[in-house]
């Protein structure tokens, strides 16, 4: 039964959503996102496909999400149901999930096993939901959510999923569907294709931009209007998945069509995109909106890109840190790595954010890459401890975790001890110069095993999250 206290948070939402579609029609699909709500309306993806479907003839999707909290150690998850209608999703006869990355296969299983659907494939019978998936994730190693799920769309979905949807709702049989689907070229059927991944889809570019559907307060980014202004990657980092061999490198929306299709009452608005601060136009774009008196936001900010005049549009549009990647550690680990940062970039950006009144710089930064020694970390204590000198300099470090689809693939995580003692160096080092947030090692290596892993990784992560309940994201 549904808690008084859920119902008034589901109602709360709702009520403060603008632009939601309310739709009823013959087939109705539970689009559900593995992690709490406030997470999932911050995904343009998620947002994308949710227009997807109601712009579908005779279909609708109503909308579910990890409860919140799920994530708190002994929690009992209350029993999810979808915003829309408050009913629970094995009542469904479709749940479309997309999936971002690794760790967030954990929250899949518990949103299925809080459900009372079978979170393991084999463990479900004709009458279950069809599980569906996408997202992210399918860029990189989806094989783990064949343990799960009974297809995956590959990359972009737009296009794809509408003509899957409309495939399992017109198959007599979920035989009949599974067989149908698996000769799509981009949509991954575990029961016929086993490992053998399907292509990576790529949509016309008519289908861009993206753009927000329902803007709501009760996100990461709050009451923030969405929307591409590229996507892809031309540059070649050699441990991203969207680099420029991933369907064809950087799309570029013109500036035209960006800025007609933002709302002008709109006053948050969140450029999104794998390399934004690419776009050629993108100092024009960001000074437009600041002239419409709307701040902004960017989801990439290259170092090499952050000139004086673009830092100052940066600021006119709301901006109090300046956020970037050093990605290496030093600048051999930066080569590695075919970042194009170099330290002469960082400097300036230092010296440009000051100059425009930032408050502070943030880099992003990798440890534990191949090859690394602690030679690479105190090069990074000192360049940042001179970058500190010109404003207050805060770290968010990641251990690196290969990914498939990428040139460093197969490469070793580098340990969970070797790890924290390159934290340890790197804390001890900047002690008073620059603040140092890092993410765990332990979680860390669970996103790598996953990563690299397919089934018999899932498996385990399935009976640690049902079984032995040990895994509490």
């Amino acid at each position: 039964m549904l808690s008084e206290s859920t119902r008034r948070t589901i109602e709360t939402r709702l009520a403060d959503e603008r632009g939601r579609i309310a739709k009823s029609a013959p087939l109705t699909v539970v689009l559900g996102y593995p992690s709490p709500y406030h997470v999932a309306m911050s995904s343009l993806g998620y947002q994308r496909i949710y227009r997807a479907l109601q712009d579908m003839p005779g279909v609708c999707c109503e909308r579910a999400f990890l409860p919140d909290d799920a994530d708190r150690a002994g929690a009992q998850t209350e029993r999810p149901v979808t915003y829309e209608s408050l009913r629970g999703l094995s009542e469904f006869p479709i749940i479309a999930l997309s999936v971002a990355y690794e760790l967030e296969l954990a929250g899949l299983v518990r949103l299925l096993a809080a459900s009372g659907i079978a979170p393991l494939r084999s463990e479900r019978d004709s009458n279950a939901p069809f599980i569906l998936a996408g997202g992210p994730l399918t860029f990189s190693n989806p094989l783990p959510l064949a343990a799960f799920v009974d297809a995956v769309v590959m990359g972009e979905g737009e296009g794809v999923t509408e003509w899957v949807i409309r495939t399992i709702g017109e198959s007599g049989s979920r035989k009949a569907a599974l067989s149908a689907l698996a000769e799509h070229p981009s949509v991954f059927v575990p029961e016929h294709h086993a490992d053998r991944l399907a292509k990576i889809a790529a949509c016309d570019d008519e289908n861009l931009p993206a753009t927000s559907t329902i803007v709501t307060p009760h996100t990461e980014l709050s009451n923030m209007f969405l929307i591409e202004a590229e996507r892809g990657c031309s540059r070649g980092c050699t441990y991203c998945v969207m680099r420029r061999s991933t369907n064809g490198g950087m799309r570029i929306v013109p500036k035209e069509i960006v800025l007609g299709a933002i709302p002008v009452t709109e006053k948050r608005v969140g450029l999104v995109g794998a390399a934004v601060s690419d776009h050629p136009k993108i100092t024009d774009i960001v000074n437009a909106l600041a002239d419409r008196g709307a701040e902004v936001g960017l989801s990439s900010l290259r170092p090499d890109k952050l000139k004086d005049e673009f830092v100052g549009a940066l600021k006119r549009a709301g901006y109090r840190t300046l956020t970037t990647a050093l990605d290496g550690p030093s600048e051999r680990m930066r080569n590695l790595i075919e970042r194009r940062g170099r330290e002469p970039h960082y400097q300036v950006a230092a010296e440009n954010a000051r100059r425009h009144g930032f408050e502070r710089l943030k880099l992003y930064l990798m440890v534990g890459l191949p090859g690394e020694t602690d030679e690479d970390i105190d090069e990074c204590v000192g360049f940042v401890s001179g970058l500190s000198k010109i404003i207050p300099v805060v770290l968010g470090v990641a251990p690196f975790c290969a990914k498939r689809n990428t040139p460093l693939d197969r490469m070793p995580y580098a340990g969970i001890r070797t790890v924290e003692a390159r934290l340890e160096r790197l804390r001890r080092g900047l002690r008073g110069r620059g603040e140092v947030r890092a993410v765990s090692a332990k979680w860390s290596w669970v996103e790598y095993v996953l990563a690299q892993g397919g089934v018999p990784e899932a498996l385990a992560l399935y009976r640690a999250v049902v079984v032995l309940s040990l895994i509490h994201i």
